[in-house]
């Protein structure tokens, strides 16, 4: 540790030690470098840096060896542990280094014919993928959602390690997202597999993210929906059945399996639908044997899913409306973005909503733009946050429409949008 690192340390007594701290390296798709290379030369910058505060993130070095290699290196998800953003000693941490390429290829399809007919039943993954990268990070969230998930998928490594007895200790690798529409269920279920394709790259070489055309299933050909069923599992069993890959089958809107079963009963739909629904829980109740796969679902409608469902998933997890506090978050990072891209000039201090709780929310030169911003958050509580991270913009497209505007401006154009917004959501509501 050099002197001014030390001098550093002995001026913040709550230095945190002893942590587990994850570093993502991602390595650039043309660098033929050895892990172990890149390993021993990330390790040196973090001795050289080795007091941060919360999560940081490196993308230009002083090492020819890492501009050479290295896209960017990250401390990542310190806030799932840490409340407060406190600074940390890497040299006396835990540190688990993760090295990773992307794969920049976008999604392939998986096509199943039916009387002469393509139907493209899934889209399909490899992980972890250039599409996915950087949306962990923008789900913004009030609970330890991110943190629950990632610790259950490690329990469910560790038992299938151990050979806990399934029929003794049941788990299903089942993971149910329900809430309302615009709150990023399906994006978590993406981000989680990428995720945890990279933090588990000791052990698999890459991902496989498989995402269920449900309602190319489960509608148009339940005349024959049995067999497609059939045929899907039987691609997503020849994926699980590759060692190397950590496979993720995603079936988006999980409650139009319900949307058949009600239908039988109805008598509107003949007695294959209650097949197809039966064949895909049989499907999922033998896949789950496999340790290498994890099965993520969504429902838009909570009330409408499937009991047999429900009582298959480990983790029944509520995503809602973000609050105040997340909003103000969400647009913290939107603006962020904007002052990096130079859309927003010149760069202005923004505290974070913990500043401001420290500082008693007192007005002055260098609080005055965030106590606005969280005023407007304060006022878009009730919006999504699909809705919230297009408002930044739709306040440029409709009030500035300039190359670059100042953070005051831009503030006040925000504000417009949201009760544009809000007014649109009444007429529509008037419409009905």
């Amino acid at each position: 540790m050099d002197k001014a690192a030390g001098d550093l340390k002995q001026a913040l007594p709550n230095v945190c030690e002893n942590v587990q701290i994850h570093v993502e390296i991602h390595q650039k798709s043309t660098s033929v470098a050895k892990t172990e290379d890149i390993r021993m030369s990330v390790l040196k910058l973090l001795n050289r840096h080795n007091i941060v505060f919360g999560d940081y993130k490196w993308t230009e070095f002083d090492d020819g060896f890492l501009n050479s290699n290295v896209q960017s290196v990250s401390i990542v998800d310190t806030d799932l542990k840490l409340k407060d953003r406190q600074p940390i000693d890497l040299s006396k941490s835990n540190l688990s280094l993760h090295i990773f390429h992307l794969h920049e290829e976008g999604p392939s399809s998986e096509n199943l014919e039916e009387e002469n007919e393509d139907i493209i039943a899934a889209n399909h993954w490899v992980l972890p993928a250039a599409e996915f990268h950087g949306l962990w990070e923008s789900l913004i969230y009030d609970t330890e959602v991110k943190s629950h998930l990632l610790d259950y998928v490690t329990t469910t490594l560790l038992f299938s390690d151990k050979n806990v007895d399934s029929n003794l200790v049941s788990w299903n690798r089942v993971v149910l997202l329900h809430g309302p529409p615009g709150t990023g269920k399906t994006s978590l279920c993406k981000a989680l597999a990428q995720k945890l394709t990279i933090r588990l790259s000791y052990r698999y070489r890459y991902g496989q993210l498989i995402e269920i055309n449900s309602h190319s299933l489960f509608s148009k050909w339940f005349s024959e929906s049995g067999k497609l069923v059939t045929k899907m599992f039987r691609k997503i069993q020849e994926l699980i059945d590759d060692k190397d890959a950590l496979v993720f089958v995603l079936i988006d809107e999980v409650e139009s399996l319900t949307a058949a079963r009600s239908a039988f009963k109805a008598g509107t739909e003949p007695s294959d639908a209650i097949r197809v629904v039966n064949a895909v829980l049989t499907q999922i109740d033998q896949i789950k044997r496999y340790p290498n796969v994890v099965i993520l679902t969504t429902s838009n409608i909570t009330e409408k899913i499937d009991m047999a469902f429900v009582d298959r998933a480990d983790i029944k997890q509520y995503i809602g409306p973000p609050s105040t506090a997340a909003i103000f978050r969400i647009y913290l990072s939107c603006l962020e973005e904007l002052m990096k891209c130079q859309i927003i000039y010149p760069r202005q201090q923004l505290l974070t909503l913990r500043e401001l709780e420290m500082i008693g929310f007192v007005e002055n030169n260098v609080s005055r733009l965030s106590l606005v911003l969280n005023e407007i958050s304060r006022r878009s509580a009730g919006l999504s946050g699909r809705v919230l991270r297009k408002l930044p913009f739709l306040a440029h497209a409709l009030y500035i429409q300039s190359p670059s505007v100042t953070m005051t401006t831009f503030l006040q154009a925000l504000s417009l949008a949201v009760d544009k917004q809000f007014e649109e959501r009444r007429k529509l509501a008037d419409c009905v």
